[in-house]
């Protein structure tokens, strides 16, 4: 199955560059580029791409701004967005996450990096490693997010359990793989509690799980968990 991928940036020969090295590969095609947040919205709704390579300084509507619409927008619930910007401060990656991003890349990734980072997002998976989700949890996603927190706190009760454990262990920054080799159980069944969870918790990504789970206190240093 051919990756979509839409290109957001403001820079023309940047994005002609991502063209060529994402349009060399077998599984994966660029099917539109946008040069600003408005204009990424517009193109998103036109071609459904898989993924939305995303950068965060671009004119008129920014793209984290333009990361907030296309992850809220009912109509594109299979639409990954995955942000790639030189200004790497954990304000942005705490606030892209907040919105639905599902990865976070500096410019100054490799072209390795760059397509197995859209591959990654477009299978599901978040892009953040778990010396990144950590470092992001203690200064940032530890605090309640209180314009959330009372919604979240509701859904929060239809968890399983098991599905708590889960999220717990998503939010250590575990794999599939990791988390079924600690509680002894397949990685597809991991799979399976992970993504009901994200259901229940209205989570359009790994990444997110693990912001909601610190922002409703779940996890967290003072939540008595794990």
């Amino acid at each position: 199955m051919t990756i979509r991928v839409l290109l957001a940036d403001d820079q023309a020969l940047l994005r002609a560059t991502f063209r060529i090295l994402i349009d060399s590969c077998d599984d994966m095609e660029v099917v539109g580029e946008a040069s600003n947040g408005a204009e990424a919205v517009d193109l998103t709704r036109t071609h459904r791409p898989d993924v939305v390579l995303m950068d965060i300084r671009m004119p008129g509507t920014d793209g984290l701004a333009a990361t907030s619409t296309i992850c809220t927008d009912t109509r594109l619930p299979d639409t990954r967005v995955l942000i790639l910007t030189t200004f790497q401060t954990d304000e942005h990656v705490a606030h892209a996450l907040r919105v639905g991003a599902s990865g976070f890349l500096g410019k100054n990734a490799t072209a390795d990096e760059l397509l197995e980072g859209i591959r990654t997002v477009a299978s599901g998976d978040s892009l953040l490693s778990p010396v990144a989700t950590r470092a992001l949890i203690t200064r940032f996603l530890a605090t309640p997010d209180p314009s959330q927190a009372p919604t979240r706190s509701k859904q929060l009760d239809d968890l399983t359990a098991r599905e708590r454990e889960m999220v717990l262990l998503v939010a250590e920054g575990k794999s599939d793989a990791e988390i079924a080799d600690e509680v002894h159980l397949s990685p597809l069944t991991v799979r399976t509690h992970v993504q009901r969870a994200k259901a229940k918790l209205d989570a359009r990504s790994r990444a997110q799980l693990v912001a909601i789970a610190y922002q409703i206190g779940l996890a967290g240093p003072f939540s008595g968990s794990r």
